[in-house]
């Protein structure tokens, strides 16, 4: 039975996020009904993460198991033919070992949040980005960033529902750029990690937020990440921002 390795994109607004739900739309569902379209059967697709309600996607990752021999661009040609009209697109496809896996084999997720700041509506990017109406201070947000890097217990910034083993992850890069347009100034955080716990980068950003509003000093992130307590951190930032933009794995199946 060959194994597929799917890139996907999608718009998360429409969704109850990416994990297959009963009473609620998902994209796993979405493509795990394509999948039925093209071999009539139960479908189950495994993910490199399970993004939330909301969160969109550039390269999401997942694979799946059919009885066919498909050419990547067959496959991936008539699931984006079923998955119209929603916001879901198949990037691109590979043939893949029948022991790799979309989760298990990965060794890095990269995150994009996008913040904007201006006082006018959002309009064109309404639901792709954060909004914010106040002025945020670049600096002390980067200063603050640091105290983040490296392993650490995140048990601050994670969900109370989160249900990893262990709260002890190990951050790579959490980097964030100011664009200057006309149309408003966007902050871009960019954070790469092997793994990342529940709601962590939306914990992340709402508190560096602060921080760039001036209501935080950088000092408190780091005695926040300190204290080990879900209470001590700052505002979730909402899910419409974030994006995953991309998986590491020791051989990229879509080269």
């Amino acid at each position: 039975m060959p194994r597929y390795a799917l890139k996907v994109e999608y718009n998360g607004a429409p969704f109850a996020g990416w994990q297959r739900q009963a009473d609620q739309p998902s994209v796993q569902g979405a493509i795990e009904a394509a999948l039925a379209k093209l071999e009539p059967a139960e479908h189950t697709i495994a993910a490199a993460g399970r993004t939330d309600a909301g969160v969109h996607a550039r390269g999401q990752v997942c694979h799946c198991d059919l009885t066919r021999d498909w050419t990547p661009f067959r496959l991936s040609e008539a699931l984006n033919h079923h998955l119209k009209p929603l916001p879901v697109a198949i990037v691109d496809a590979a043939v893949v070992a029948e022991d790799w896996h979309a989760r298990f084999s990965a060794l890095e997720r990269r995150y994009l949040f996008r913040l904007v700041t201006r006082r006018a509506p959002m309009s064109l990017e309404a639901g792709q980005v954060w909004q914010v109406k106040h002025d945020l201070d670049l600096a002390p947000m980067q200063t603050a960033a640091r105290y983040l890097i490296g392993k650490h217990d995140f048990t601050t910034f994670r969900s109370t529902m989160c249900q990893a083993a262990s709260p002890v992850k190990t951050l790579d890069a959490l980097e964030i750029a100011q664009i200057d347009t006309d149309w408003g100034v966007e902050f871009r955080f960019q954070l790469r990690a092997r793994s990342f716990l529940h709601n962590q980068v939306r914990s992340f950003v709402g508190t560096l937020e602060r921080v760039g509003a001036g209501a935080w000093d950088p000092k408190d992130v780091r005695d926040a990440l300190a204290a080990c307590d879900r209470a001590a951190c700052g505002p979730v930032s909402p899910p419409h921002g974030l994006y995953l933009m991309g998986v590491e794995y020791p051989d990229d199946p879509f080269e």
